[in-house]
C-alpha cells in the first residue's frame, strides 16, 4: 500500500459525523519539512486561505519501517492534525493518547 493510500485510508475510517464537518480544509502529503525534518504533521490556519494540513512522508517513513506500525503512526498523525482543526489543544490531545 502506497502513503497516499495509507492516508486515504486513515481519512475515510472517519465516522460520518465529523468528516461532514471538514470544510475548507486540504489536506497534503509533502516529503519533510526543511526548518524541522522530524515532523510528523501539521495544521496551519490562515484567515484568508483554507486550512492546510500537511502529512510528511519522509520523517513518518524513518521513524516506522514496518508496514503496519506506519500505517497506524499515519493514522495517529492524522487524527492529531484533524483535532487541532476542529480546536482541540496539545493538552487534551495528550489526556486522549495522541499527543
Amino acid at each position: 500500500m502506497s502513503f497516499e493510500e495509507i492516508v486515504d485510508a486513515a481519512l475515510a475510517e472517519l465516522p460520518p459525523e465529523l468528516a461532514r464537518g471538514l470544510q475548507n480544509v486540504a489536506i497534503v502529503i509533502e516529503d519533510e519539512r526543511t526548518d524541522d525534518p522530524g515532523l510528523y504533521g501539521l495544521w496551519e490556519a490562515d484567515e484568508y486561505m483554507p486550512d492546510k494540513i500537511t502529512i510528511f512522508r519522509r520523517p513518518l517513513q524513518r521513524s516506522f519501517p514496518d508496514e503496519d506500525e506506519l500505517r497506524e503512526e499515519i493514522r495517529i498523525t492524522v487524527l492529531h492534525e484533524l483535532a487541532h482543526y476542529f480546536g482541540i489543544d496539545e493538552d487534551r490531545l495528550e489526556e486522549l493518547g495522541y499527543g
